[in-house]
């Protein structure tokens, strides 16, 4: 499988990914901004900087201007995408079939919430796409899913409606099933938070809707 690893200027817990990079190897990374000081800690080389350059270390930047084959692209500081969209559109354009962004959760609320709505376009075009910190994987599902316990990002898997509504969900192997069970954005928010497996695989299925998934567990 191609990937693409997208690293954002939000918070970073540097210790995890420098774990998560040492099980993980991807064909292609982008800096976004801010993130680009991540990178370097990390000891990356990106193929790609983009973004509009206004929160990044003037110094770090000079450092990797002197590399002779990163791809630059600037952008206006004015502008309607985030520099995460505009990260994600570089992205999809390299026949990557999972993107994986970290530096996506950390930080203001507005940009985390912004990064998620980043997933649906890849979600609609096919391509796997993830936000991950120490505690969470984050992703969109517009069918069901099987989940495997070992493989669960932590012991906790949650559903929220990305959509309006989700119909028919029905929920198995897991502590709280449901059954042909339909959601709405604002009302039983809690039907579907904090689940748990019971066995060692579990599924969910359901008819029609976007639903936003989250794997997490507890600050360790």
């Amino acid at each position: 499988m191609k990937k693409c690893l997208i690293v954002t200027g939000g918070k970073l817990d540097l210790a995890f990914a420098q774990s998560f990079l040492q099980k993980e190897k991807f064909h292609k990374i982008i800096a976004v901004d801010g993130g680009l000081e991540a990178v370097e800690i990390l000891g990356l080389i990106p193929d790609y900087v983009v973004g509009d350059f206004d929160t990044v270390n003037p110094i770090v930047l000079e450092r990797f201007r002197k590399i002779p084959s990163i791809i630059w692209e600037k952008h206006r500081p004015e502008k309607n995408e985030t520099d995460t969209e505009l990260a994600r559109n570089r992205g999809m354009t390299l026949a990557c079939e999972r993107i994986v962004f970290l530096g996506a959760t950390g930080g203001r609320l507005d940009h985390m919430l912004g990064n998620i709505h980043v997933l649906y376009t890849c979600l609609q075009r096919g391509v796997e796409a993830w936000i991950i910190d120490n505690q969470n994987k984050l992703y969109l599902l517009d069918q069901g899913k099987t989940f495997y316990q070992e493989q669960l990002w932590g012991k906790y898997v949650s559903f929220l409606p990305y959509t309006e509504q989700v119909t028919g969900i029905t929920l198995r192997g897991f502590r709280y099933p449901l059954n042909r069970k339909n959601i709405r954005k604002g009302e039983e928010a809690g039907l579907c938070i904090s689940n748990e497996l019971i066995a060692k695989e579990a599924t969910i299925e359901f008819d029609d809707g976007v639903l936003i998934c989250v794997e997490s567990q507890d600050c360790v």
